[in-house]
């Protein structure tokens, strides 16, 4: 009797379904590009459209910004405060004498030419520059001047797109036909005991025939199982753009050229959804060589910089965000990606806290705005605690609860 009362209980558990996953256990959306929170944005075009010259402004650099093709070859790099109010404030708040902002990583990558996919002009070190970035900064050139030569020789920002993305597509599809031929192999070996292989190898396929259809990785609709697959290769279209248009300082300042309306047309119909933002690379020089004089400077032509804009827009471009810790020590922002959980956040700070997390208390950015203190919003029930599950939000500020014991054997 015993025997038989263990043999069911054995056969319940056997067909019981599996145990479901709560809400905050669902596996959040992938994206295309890699994972981590040291990425780069790389700033591409052809020859002589203000690359190094936005580069300089935007780091506060000197590096040489010529008026001839190839002034840069190798890859300038640096890291670029991204501008925020809310941490202005926090550090307002409770002036630490340590204050960590967020950063950008920006790359100054060398022009571009037609035939760089077969080694033209600086070819196969410019691709494979732009490979190990995670984001394009597009520089689109529209500004008239004689004395700054375009390669082509005249001004045709959407010729120039043109040229840099069909570049781009075709070092993809080179890339393709080589690792279809190796991973093809494994698959004729394998068959579908290899389910991993015969993804990959299925999303390599479709995406190389949408290369050559003429279309982009990025702009194509992709499935959880296909993104891991085409996240092994990182293909050079798959990265996120951002379209900066390069103004002389008189038409930014009007908000008027002939090119703009037929760029954003351009954008709308090739890159539904991507982002397009007019600066001055002329007006920026000159704010960064007067800066004692830059506010009166903007308020007499009744403009603004565009910089902030175009930081912020490629920090998040990138896919990353920040939460805040915050206290009379230290005010700081931890960049994460979006979708990440508390825990994984709370790694960030330490791996222990991690690995010990208990829970976050959390409050948001208004709620301390409004009522001036972390005493005040936890009086005022807007402090929150928050568990495991917890998908951490831009602009979060949380405090990490945790234990960890060491387990080491004695």
């Amino acid at each position: 009797q015993t025997f038989q009362y263990y043999f069911i209980q054995i056969n319940l558990r056997k067909e019981m379904p599996p145990k479901k996953k709560d809400v905050g256990e669902e596996q959040s959306p992938l994206f295309l590009g890699r994972f981590g929170t040291s990425l780069k944005i790389g700033i591409v075009g052809v020859p002589n459209v203000g690359k190094s010259t936005f580069f300089n402004c935007l780091c506060k650099q000197s590096i040489p910004a010529e008026n001839f093709p190839f002034c840069t070859i190798n890859p300038n790099e640096s890291r670029v405060e991204v501008p925020d109010a809310r941490f202005d404030w926090l550090c307002d708040q409770f002036k630490p004498p340590s204050k960590v902002p967020a950063f950008l990583s920006v790359v100054d990558i060398a022009g571009l030419v037609r035939g760089a996919s077969e080694g033209e002009g600086l070819g196969n070190a410019f691709l494979s520059h732009i490979s190990g970035c995670d984001a394009i900064f597009s520089m689109m050139r529209v500004f008239e001047d004689p004395d700054v030569t375009h390669i082509d020789g005249d001004v045709d920002p959407i010729r120039d797109t043109e040229t840099i993305f069909h570049e781009l597509r075709l070092k993809d599809i080179e890339y393709l036909k080589n690792n279809i031929e190796k991973l093809g192999k494994v698959v004729a070996r394998m068959g579908d005991k290899d389910k991993a292989a015969k993804n990959e190898f299925e999303t390599m396929q479709k995406a190389k025939q949408l290369l050559e259809e003429g279309k982009e990785v990025r702009k194509c609709t992709w499935s959880n199982k296909e993104i891991e697959a085409l996240n092994k290769h990182l293909l050079l279209t798959s990265k996120p753009v951002i379209y900066l248009i390069n103004m002389s300082e008189k038409d930014y300042v009007k908000k008027k050229n002939k090119w703009l309306l037929r760029i954003k047309q351009y954008i709308d119909e090739n890159d539904p959804g991507a982002t397009m933002i007019p600066f001055s690379g002329a007006l920026e020089t000159a704010l960064l060589d007067d800066p004692d004089n830059a506010k009166s400077y903007l308020e007499e032509r009744k403009t603004t910089s565009a910089l902030s804009k175009i930081i912020v827009t490629g920090f998040k471009a990138l896919g990353l965000q920040y939460f805040f810790t915050v206290g009379e020590d230290e005010v700081r922002a931890w960049t994460i990606q979006r979708h990440t959980k508390a825990p994984q956040a709370a790694g960030k700070i330490h791996s222990d806290m991690e690995r010990g997390f208990i829970k976050a208390e959390v409050y948001k950015y208004d709620d301390i705005v409004e009522h001036k203190s972390e005493a005040a919003v936890k009086a005022a029930g807007r402090y929150r605690m928050e568990g495991k599950n917890y998908e951490v939000l831009d602009g979060d500020i949380i405090q990490i609860k945790f234990n960890v014991t060491d387990t080491k054997k004695k």
